[in-house]
């Protein structure tokens, strides 16, 4: 016999017995969360969202996809390209090229060449301060979509849908405190946007929730001591088996349930018990409180950037500089400033989340660029030594400024004992500081430029911010082509 659900539908009856909720938990008496969640994913409408969040999608989209350009030739995507393949059969587009895979592969590749150069849009969670990249999911809604002839509308929904997914979850979680990464977020989401473009219903949205979390909880040593391609693979994956669950539970399979609530689940074996209000969900949606980068650096170090710039400047001579304290957030230092890899940075993947990296090579160059995370400027034998001078700490009042601050301060102690302060405590692109169309197309155009040429680029733009009338997207994502 099946359990009735307060939203009006039912738990399936073959599971009825193993998921029945124990009269002696009350805690656990109505609908779970995994079924709450697929109600809420399932009722979501177009119509819900308003002109303002439409405009933010358009510009979180153009985001992400000019990130996603712009990495194409980098090795590790171009890996990914190499073993998804060159076919054209198959029913979503791998950008960039005139090649097809199915959904779920076409997830992975091109999410793998959105997130590589950790340039993509960011949200910072209002509990722990967990940082994740909702535009991840992006390519699993762009596929998923493509491949059910969904139309632009149908898109966008998806695209919010994911988001507020993500971020309210990452509102509840300190997944960093507990060892894990916030791609356990993405699970969940890709999976509902998945399955809403797929049309499941609620109960099968469900499953795919069960099914994409049961077997894929990431490690949180993604994104410790020694950072490897996977740190810009890991949420690629995460997207790639929302969809893949998505689909097997459109076909009619079931996962463990209750997925969070259970004995073993969760809550119990990874986040501890949350508290998400689920019927709290919408407007304001959470798409409009998640940033744009200005910097390929990670969140919590994006504002060393401008402060070590400033304390440079100031000192006018580096090498009057005998000491210099970053104090930074909690998640800061656990993230970007604890490890002694830091100091001596092998690969990209760990100089992009390295406090004294960053700090020392932005006041060496003035800037921070895609080019900054060369072989030959992470291996500099000055900047090295340079980088022995750097100690960093969590500053409790900065963590206390979070998350609508992401803050860093630069301290430099001259050789003849003046000391240089400054504090950056956000960027353009922050919540409170968005980005306009104008300033989403430069970043876009500094983006695409070395592979489109204006023409083209005049072209996307208008499509993209023109989405909600689109009614082709494959038709859409032929204009991505890059022509060698």
């Amino acid at each position: 016999m099946a359990a009735a659900s307060l939203y009006g539908y039912v738990r399936p009856s073959h599971a009825a017995a193993d998921n029945a909720v124990p009269s002696s938990s009350p805690d656990l008496q109505g609908p779970v969360l995994a079924e709450r969640l697929a109600f809420y994913a399932d009722t979501l409408d177009y119509a819900d969202l308003g002109a303002e969040t439409v405009e933010i999608v358009k510009s979180h989209l153009i985001d992400s996809l000019g990130c996603a350009i712009a990495a194409f030739d980098e090795p590790p995507v171009r890996i990914c390209r190499d073993v998804v393949g060159n076919g054209t059969a198959g029913a979503a587009t791998i950008i960039g090229t005139p090649y097809r895979t199915t959904p779920d592969l076409a997830t992975f590749v091109n999410g793998a060449a959105l997130r590589y150069l950790d340039l993509n849009d960011v949200y910072v969670g209002r509990q722990a301060g967990e940082a994740g990249h909702p535009s991840d999911n992006i390519t699993a809604c762009l596929a998923v979509a493509e491949a059910e002839k969904a139309n632009g509308r149908e898109l966008i929904t998806a695209i919010v849908l994911s988001y507020e997914i993500v971020c309210r979850l990452l509102d509840a979680v300190d997944l960093i405190g507990r060892g894990w990464d916030h791609p356990l977020c993405s699970l969940p989401a890709t999976a509902l946007a998945a399955g809403k473009l797929m049309r499941i219903g609620p109960d099968k949205l469900a499953q795919a929730v069960n099914i994409s979390l049961n077997g894929h909880v990431p490690l949180l040593q993604t994104r410790m001591q020694i950072l490897s391609d996977w740190k810009g693979l890991a949420d690629a994956e995460a997207a790639r088996c929302g969809v893949f669950a998505a689909q097997l539970a459109r076909g009619g399979l079931t996962g463990p349930a209750p997925i969070f609530e259970g004995k073993a689940g969760i809550f119990k074996q990874v986040t501890g018990p949350l508290d998400i209000e689920v019927e709290a969900f919408g407007r304001p949606f959470r798409i409009a409180d998640c940033g744009m980068k200005v910097y390929p650096a990670q969140i919590y170090s994006a504002t060393v950037i401008p402060a070590a710039i400033a304390v440079a400047k100031e000192a006018g001579n580096l090498e009057r500089i005998k000491s210099i304290e970053i104090a930074t957030t909690l998640n800061g230092y656990r993230n970007a400033g604890r490890d002694p890899e830091k100091w001596a940075p092998e690969t990209k993947a760990t100089a992009d989340h390295s406090l004294p990296y960053i700090a020392a090579r932005a006041m060496f160059d003035g800037d921070l660029t895609n080019d900054s995370y060369a072989s030959e400027k992470l291996r500099d034998p000055r900047l090295r030594v340079f980088m022995q001078k750097i100690t960093v700490k969590e500053d409790p009042a900065l963590t206390a400024l979070m998350p609508k601050a992401v803050p860093n301060r630069v301290t430099a102690v001259l050789d003849d004992g003046q000391t240089i302060i400054h504090q950056v405590d956000d960027l353009p692109g922050f919540v409170g500081r968005p980005m306009q169309r104008a300033d989403a197309e430069r970043k876009f155009r500094g983006n695409v430029g070395h592979y489109w040429p204006e023409r083209q680029t005049r072209a996307v733009l208008d499509a993209l911010w023109d989405l909600e009338r689109q009614d082709d997207l494959g038709r859409l994502l032929k204009k991505f082509v890059i022509k060698r």
